[in-house]
């Protein structure tokens, strides 16, 4: 079901109502009765000031990037600044996270670039992470516990939604990173002087298979299509293609499915990975192409892959950005 409700700001649980959801009974039905209780999954945050409140104009260029909870907000949003992009679609951003310093890091990164910003939980965090998160926590509990998708833009975001992603709760239940959610996506028309398109940063699901992940995007293409029909669509973000398959992203279900129903994928050359050893995420062999962009009815001139090290070689996430060139519409 889209969710259309907008809040300037989400509604944070208390420290004592988190301490009791960490108390339930690792069940599907106990977490979909604490779920359906949270304002925070009801609702978009909708907030941030675009430096331009007119339409954009084409061509204009669209960055993707899991920014693996956002340890550095300016930086990141330094390097985004850099590919020029004007509309921006992010992944695993930390509100109100110790391990990333309480920061509202979308709202950090909007405000870097003079973007508005639409963004939704995906997990309210029940800890405090991994073992290697952990090490960049100086609280002893998290300000809110947030983490979700963000959707940036230098222009006005219209009609901003959020959809929740058919799952399985894998991650709820014990652990180091015990959550409540669901993986989601997060989008908003976006208006240009040639017309509007549709933006979506979404995150699939990577603790599952193939099959799993494309009834997600096939949900996700249908949630869209009837929130905003008949507009071009640009789906953007981590699809988590090749998790728990081998890493061959070639075997995974949802390019077929996606392009039977219109959608072009882009990603750079398709040699080229998309992942890297970080500071939390540290498998120096570990090499997989996880970031796409799929698009209807939009003219994609180029599509590039921008090495997320920073200026002096620290790894600002365990992803690379991706992004692409929008030339206009396609006939």
């Amino acid at each position: 079901m889209i969710i259309d409700k907008t809040v300037a700001a989400l509604a944070v649980p208390t420290t004592r109502e988190r301490e009791a959801l960490a108390a339930l009974e690792p069940s599907v039905a106990a977490h979909d009765k604490a779920m359906a209780g949270l304002d925070c999954f009801g609702a978009v945050e909708v907030a941030g000031s675009a430096k331009e409140m007119a339409p954009l104009g084409f061509p204009l260029t669209v960055a993707a990037w899991n920014l693996e909870r956002c340890l550095f907000p300016e930086r990141s949003a330094a390097k985004i600044a850099a590919s020029g992009a004007s509309v921006v679609l992010l992944s695993e951003m930390d509100d109100g996270m110790s391990r990333s310093g309480q920061r509202h890091t979308t709202a950090a990164v909007a405000d870097a670039l003079g973007m508005a910003y639409a963004y939704g939980v995906e997990f309210l965090e029940l800890g405090l992470g991994s073992q290697s998160e952990r090490q960049f926590c100086k609280d002893a509990s998290n300000e809110k516990g947030f983490h979700g998708n963000g959707l940036l833009a230098a222009g006005p975001l219209v009609r901003p939604f959020l959809f929740r992603l058919p799952g399985e709760r894998v991650w709820f239940g014990g652990g180091e990173q015990s959550r409540i959610g669901e993986r989601m996506a997060v989008g908003a028309v976006i208006e240009t002087e040639e017309g509007p398109f549709v933006a979506v940063s979404v995150h699939l699901e990577s603790n599952a298979d193939s099959p799993y992940r494309e009834r997600q995007i096939m949900a996700l293409i249908d949630a869209v299509e009837a929130h905003a029909p008949g507009l071009p669509i640009l789906i953007g973000g981590d699809l988590n293609t090749g998790n728990h398959i081998g890493g061959d992203f070639e075997k995974e279900g949802l390019f077929a499915a996606s392009a039977a129903r219109g959608f072009l994928r882009h990603s750079g050359p398709m040699d080229q990975m998309t992942t890297r050893p970080s500071l939390i995420t540290r498998h120096p062999d570990r090499a997989m192409k996880l970031d796409w962009f799929l698009s209807r009815g939009l003219a994609i001139g180029s599509s590039a892959i921008v090495p997320s090290l920073d200026d002096d070689g620290t790894p600002l996430s365990d992803h690379d950005m991706i992004v692409c060139r929008i030339e206009g519409f396609s006939i």
